[in-house]
C-alpha cells in the first residue's frame, strides 16, 4: 500500500517486523539506553502507538501535544522521538537549539501524505479570508501555511479560539473535521479529505461485534476512527444508547479509564495505547475494537533503533530555518490551548 505524498516519491507502508528481541534482550537494551541518554543529556519521548518495550524506556509517553509541549520544555541537549517524521519536525521547530533523532527514517504518517503545501496554498486561495486549521499530523512545509495547529484533544478549544465570523479551512483529517462540524455546528468549516489509514479502517460493525460480546464494557472512541460519525449519527437517532460511549482523544482516553468506575473497556484506536492504560489501571480489562488496528510507521522504531539513534547520532531531523519561522506560530498557538 503506498500513499501520495510531497514531492513525487510515494510513501510506503513498512511491514512490521518482529525484532526478536527477547526479556533479557529487552533488559539490556534498557540499560544501554539509560546509560547513553545519562551520556548524552538526552530525552526520550513515545507516542502512545509505540511498541510496548519502547514506551517503557522513554521519559516521558504521550500524545502528539503532551509530547510536544515536552519537547518544547525540555533541558535536555538531545531529543530521540519514538514517534513519526512529522513529530520530530515538530520538536526540532519548537526546540531549534536541540539536536532531533528519529530512530527509523521510515517512520511516516499516511494522514500528513494527504496534502501538500501546494495543496493548503490553493485551497486558500478557493476561500480568501479563511482561517487555515491544520491537525499536527502534517509535515513541516504545510505547518508553515497554517494559522493553527491543534490536536485531537484541543482541536475544540482552538476552534473556539477562532472569531466566530470567520470561515475555517480545517485540514488534512476528514473524520476528526466532521467531528468539528457536529459538535460545532454554527461554524462555517470546510474539511480536507483526508484519513489516517489505521483508523479510517476501525468500523462500526466491528465495534458492535466488540459491544456485543462484551456488554458491560464502557466504549472509547477516537475521532478519526471511522465509525465515529456514525456511532454519533446513531446516537443522535436513537438506536444506540449513547451510556457509557466515549469519543475521546487519546490522552481523554487515558484519563478515562482511571476515572471511570468501570472495569472493563473496548478501544477504538490504534492498538499501542492499550499497554499505557494497563500500566495506568493495571485492575481493569481493554479490548481492542480492532485487533487489527496497528500503524505499521509507528512500529518502524524498535528498542535496538532507539539505542543505536543515540550510541551512532542518527537521524538527525531538521527543517529549513524559513519555514520552521513560519510553522512556529501555528505549533505554538496548539500548544497553548487545551490541557
Amino acid at each position: 500500500m503506498t500513499f501520495r505524498g510531497a514531492g513525487d516519491a510515494p510513501l510506503a507502508l513498512p511491514v512490521i517486523e518482529n525484532p526478536g528481541e527477547g526479556p533479557e534482550e529487552i533488559a539490556v537494551l534498557h540499560q544501554e539506553i539509560r546509560e547513553l541518554a545519562r551520556r548524552r543529556n538526552a530525552v526520550v519521548l513515545a507516542h502512545n502507538y509505540q511498541r510496548p518495550e519502547v514506551q517503557d524506556t522513554a521519559d516521558f509517553v504521550g500524545d502528539s501535544l503532551g509530547l510536544s509541549r515536552q519537547a518544547a520544555r525540555t533541558e535536555a541537549e538531545v531529543i530521540i522521538f519514538a514517534g513519526v517524521h512529522f513529530m520530530a519536525e515538530t520538536a526540532a521547530i519548537l526546540s531549534p537549539e536541540k539536536r532531533v533523532l528519529l530512530p527509523d527514517l521510515r517512520a511516516g504518517c499516511s494522514l500528513a501524505a494527504t496534502i501538500t503545501a501546494e495543496d493548503v496554498r490553493r485551497w486558500k486561495a478557493e476561500f480568501p479570508g479563511y482561517i487555515a486549521v491544520g491537525y499536527v499530523n502534517t509535515t513541516a512545509e504545510v505547518k508553515a501555511e497554517l494559522d493553527y495547529c491543534c490536536t485531537s484533544g484541543n482541536v475544540l478549544e482552538v476552534i473556539d479560539a477562532i472569531p466566530e465570523d470567520s470561515g475555517i479551512l480545517f485540514l488534512p483529517d476528514f473524520f476528526l473535521g466532521a467531528h468539528v462540524r457536529r459538535m460545532r455546528p454554527h461554524r462555517r468549516v470546510e474539511v480536507w479529505m483526508g484519513e489516517c489509514h489505521v483508523h479510517k479502517g476501525i468500523r462500526s460493525e466491528t465495534l458492535n461485534e466488540a459491544r456485543e460480546r462484551y456488554p458491560d464494557a464502557e466504549v472509547l472512541v477516537h475521532p478519526e476512527c471511522g465509525c465515529a460519525g456514525q456511532l454519533i449519527y446513531e446516537m443522535g437517532r436513537g438506536d444506540i444508547d449513547p451510556e457509557g460511549l466515549h469519543i475521546l482523544s487519546t490522552e481523554g482516553m487515558v484519563r478515562a479509564v482511571t476515572e471511570r468506575p468501570v472495569s472493563r473497556f473496548i478501544v477504538a484506536t490504534e492498538t499501542g495505547i492499550m499497554h499505557r492504560m494497563q500500566q495506568m489501571a493495571p485492575e481493569k480489562q481493554f479490548i481492542a475494537a480492532d485487533p487489527e488496528a496497528v500503524c505499521a510507521f509507528m512500529k518502524t522504531i524498535t528498542l535496538t533503533g532507539v539505542r543505536d539513534s543515540l550510541a551512532l547520532d542518527r537521524h538527525h531531523i531538521t527543517v529549513p530555518p524559513d519555514i520552521a519561522r513560519r510553522a512556529r506560530l501555528a505549533i505554538e498557538r496548539m500548544v497553548a490551548l487545551g490541557r
